[in-house]
């Protein structure tokens, strides 16, 4: 079956990168939350991949444009610095490490002013690459990776479905670490429902502590039509948390995480609150700012529903 070119879901970081797809949908297919949810893993083949590296190169040195190439190619390339490369999909580290490493050294050949190429990755991406594969993976610039941790607690992991366990994603950001590759580390707002919104809460404030990223980002549930999650809240199996209690779960994180040196942001637009910190220097001050609003609880200083968005 042809490979057809997934839709740019990327990291709010990655608004200046070039998104070149290797895989579409994603090996970790069975999050009860996520749009990603009962996707078909495909892999691109490679040869495929460096004509488009091939065709971008001849467009961003030449000008020039070929018809066989898709328009989102040319699309995204107009504005591209040159910069960065996203690999795109849900977690383009499944892609098979010979191939990755050979569009890798191709992405390398063609832009060898690169600075960086990052992309999704699971626990499991990462566990199942030897450290020196990782840092070879490292050499070619393939120098930072974003995982989905979504919660650190078992119980909400099993019952998410993430197939993936606290232990596996602290190891996995150390082993990423040990190869000198940069991770950011993602948790979910609310994920754990109102019965389990301090033990959520909690429970992510200890695994980012023990994966201590150099980055980490805070998201909000927010429902996607069709999946199991939705249906669990239609039989009232979950009760989602309300805007200030997601901020309660944003404090009591920050208030319990120890970092070595974080970058923390809910700047996603899923969020109702909007925060970019360095922890832990600037713990304090914005323990005091979540404090003042949650005494607020001024619906005005939040984003309005209508403006959040996956």
């Amino acid at each position: 079956m042809a490979f057809l070119r997934p839709d740019i879901i990327r990291p709010p970081s990655e608004w200046k990168s070039y998104f070149l797809p290797l895989t579409s949908g994603c090996s970790n297919n069975t999050c009860t939350f996520c749009n990603y949810f009962g996707s078909t893993l495909r892999l691109r083949d490679p040869g495929e991949a460096m004509q488009e590296i091939d065709a971008l190169a001849l467009y961003k040195k030449h000008g020039v444009t070929l018809q066989s190439i898709s328009y989102i190619v040319y699309a995204v390339a107009r504005n591209w610095d040159g910069k960065r490369v996203f690999l795109q999909d849900g977690d383009a580290l499944v892609y098979p490490f010979p191939k990755l490493k050979s569009v890798l050294e191709h992405l390398n050949e063609k832009f060898p002013n690169l600075d960086r190429v990052s992309a999704y990755a699971t626990a499991k991406d990462i566990l199942r690459r030897e450290v020196q594969e990782l840092k070879q993976l490292k050499d070619l610039k393939l120098s930072f990776l974003y995982m989905g941790v979504e919660s650190g607690d078992d119980e909400i992991l099993k019952r998410v479905r993430k197939r993936a366990t606290y232990v596996e994603m602290v190891e996995a950001a150390h082993k990423a670490k040990e190869a000198g590759i940069g991770l950011s580390a993602t948790i979910i707002l609310g994920l754990g429902g109102v019965e389990n919104s301090r033990k959520h809460a909690l429970s992510c404030a200890r695994i980012l502590s023990d994966m201590d990223p150099e980055f980490a980002a805070a998201l909000t549930l927010i429902i996607v039509p069709g999946t199991p999650m939705e249906e669990e809240i239609k039989r009232g199996d979950f009760h989602l948390i309300t805007p200030f209690e997601s901020l309660e779960e944003l404090k009591l994180i920050i208030e319990n995480a120890n970092f070595t040196n974080c970058f923390f942001t809910s700047m996603h637009a899923s969020n109702y609150l909007p925060v970019r910190v360095r922890l832990p220097e600037e713990k304090n001050k914005i323990i005091k700012d979540l404090e003042s609003i949650l005494a607020k609880k001024d619906p005005s200083l939040l984003k309005p529903e209508y403006f959040r968005a996956l």
